[in-house]
């Protein structure tokens, strides 16, 4: 079942849940001259930046398909940069440093601890995203399986090398964001993605004005990828990040804010992150185990309906058009075949599950997280027991609603929300969702009770409810490669 607490991998590849995990620290609660208006002001943004990512991606899919050689490749690279900064965010900015940008504020040498605070955290940045971009090969590896061709594995690795860097603006965007929310400019923050989304849409935009939509049927055509087209798609999207972190630059300039490059670690409060931050970081990561092996199952997908349906002739190009839409060498035959869901599709369909969770679950949580927070350190069980109720009454009835739409109504749900997905891709995208649909329940209230462990600063509770869903998240899907029917599914020409 996929995880989404701010922050969380599962919405990895997605620009706006991305920002997101590096905005999950709430802003002060004790600024209640402006709350209001603030809160107001970060709502819309997230709102406008929400539909433009829908935009972004309706394009994003008319480009490259969600099913197919380049979809999967460009999905993996993509996702590398975001799961990454879920576990830097997570363990790192958000547990560590941001906590400690808000109590510089606090402290009499505000400035130097700022500064010091945001030279260390970017000389990290430069270096981890240098490190993981020139092992771009490796780390496409262990998203992938053995059955990636060489041309697509090349594929995937030349998107990375573009992608990867996207890490470090991620990071840059929550610390310059997490300083304005200390100075109490909440805005900024929450619209900087809106940029971000305008960049891709224009470069999406580009890309398929230059080299045509993938319902011409020729974007599996690997020989066609050279470097100037891999750069305009790839390029957009780290282009995108980097507008969306760079913008943030403009208001604290405006505002006064100076950062002066200064080195040291003295006086700047890294001892004081405690158990909490610890435990949080191992439960995002072990989560992130399982967001890895999850990917790596479903890249095999195609190819393992390639091998069951054609056997010995599965590397033949007219059998790899059949699952993967490449259509330049098709046989009439199999032309109303299936395409088979792979992880850009599993990306698809994670995306639309999450729309619910995101705009309902995680609202209600947070709002009540801050009554809880208070209600636990006052030791008021009962407060934290009534508060919880009603928020896993609320989310339940939503929920239940939810999956029941979602399983009857998967197919016009996806083709409604990316309308420029093909016939058969459409159901392909539609089964994944259904099959996800019945974890929104659990999700909830998974959610809910983290955030009762995180309001009494239990850390370690929550990393190990996270430990038999990682075991049963990659052992059933194991299991589910190994016993069920590659094939299964519906065919372009009869939908479901």
């Amino acid at each position: 079942m996929p995880s989404a607490l701010p922050g969380d991998p599962a919405a990895a590849g997605t620009a706006d849940e991305t920002a997101e995990a590096g905005a999950a620290e709430a802003p002060a609660a004790g600024r209640s001259g402006g709350l209001g208006r603030s809160s107001a002001l970060m709502a819309s943004g997230t709102l406008v930046s929400r539909a433009l990512g829908l935009v972004r991606n309706v394009l994003l899919v008319a480009a490259i398909g969600t099913t197919g050689l380049v979809a999967d490749a460009f999905d993996v690279a993509n996702k590398i940069p975001n799961v990454l900064f879920a576990i830097l965010a997570g363990g790192v900015l958000n547990a560590v440093l941001v906590p400690q940008i808000v109590r510089a504020y606090r402290a009499h040498d505000t400035q130097q601890r700022l500064d010091k605070l945001l030279t260390l955290s970017g000389t990290v940045l430069i270096a981890i995203s240098a490190l993981l971009t020139a092992g771009s090969s490796i780390l496409v590896g262990l998203y992938t399986g053995d059955g990636w061709t060489s041309p697509q594995m090349a594929l995937a690795v030349s998107f990375a090398l573009w992608c990867t860097p996207q890490l470090f603006f991620y990071g840059l965007y929550t610390l310059l964001g997490q300083v304005l929310n200390a100075r109490g400019q909440f805005g900024p923050f929450m619209w900087a993605p809106v940029l971000n989304n305008v960049v891709s849409i224009i470069g999406f935009g580009a890309f398929i004005a230059v080299y045509g939509p993938a319902a011409s049927g020729t974007v599996d055509d690997l020989t066609q990828w050279d470097g100037p087209k891999i750069a305009l798609l790839a390029g957009t999207a780290t282009l995108g990040v980097a507008a969306q972190a760079l913008i943030l630059v403009v208001p604290l300039w405006r505002a006064g804010f100076r950062w002066h490059v200064r080195f040291g670690l003295r006086g700047i409060g890294l001892r004081s992150a405690g158990q909490v931050a610890l435990w949080t970081f191992a439960a995002v990561v072990l989560e992130q185990v399982g967001v890895l092996f999850t990917t790596r199952f479903a890249s095999e997908a195609p190819r393992a309906a390639l091998a069951e349906r054609f056997g010995e002739y599965a590397g033949d190009p007219g059998a790899q058009g059949v699952v993967t839409g490449l259509t330049v060498a098709s046989p009439e035959a199999f032309a109303d075949q299936l395409t088979v869901a792979g992880n850009a599709a599993y990306t698809q369909a994670l995306m639309i599950y999450l729309l619910p969770h995101s705009l309902v679950t995680v609202s209600i949580a947070t709002a009540l997280f801050t009554g809880m927070s208070a209600a636990a350190h006052a030791g008021d069980v009962d407060r934290v027991r009534r508060d919880l109720s009603r928020g896993v009454r609320t989310v339940g009835v939503f929920t239940v609603f939810a999956t029941a739409v979602f399983a009857v109504l998967a197919l016009p749900i996806t083709k409604l929300l990316v309308p420029s997905v093909g016939a058969a891709s459409g159901a392909a995208v539609a089964q994944v969702l259904v099959a996800m649909a019945f974890g929104l329940v659990p999700l909830g209230g998974m959610v809910l009770m983290k955030w009762v462990y995180y309001a009494f600063e239990d850390g370690r509770t929550v990393f190990w409810i996270q430990v038999p869903g990682t075991i049963v998240l990659v052992g059933v899907s194991w299991l589910a490669t190994r016993t069920l029917d590659p094939q299964c599914g519906w065919s372009a020409s009869a939908p479901p």
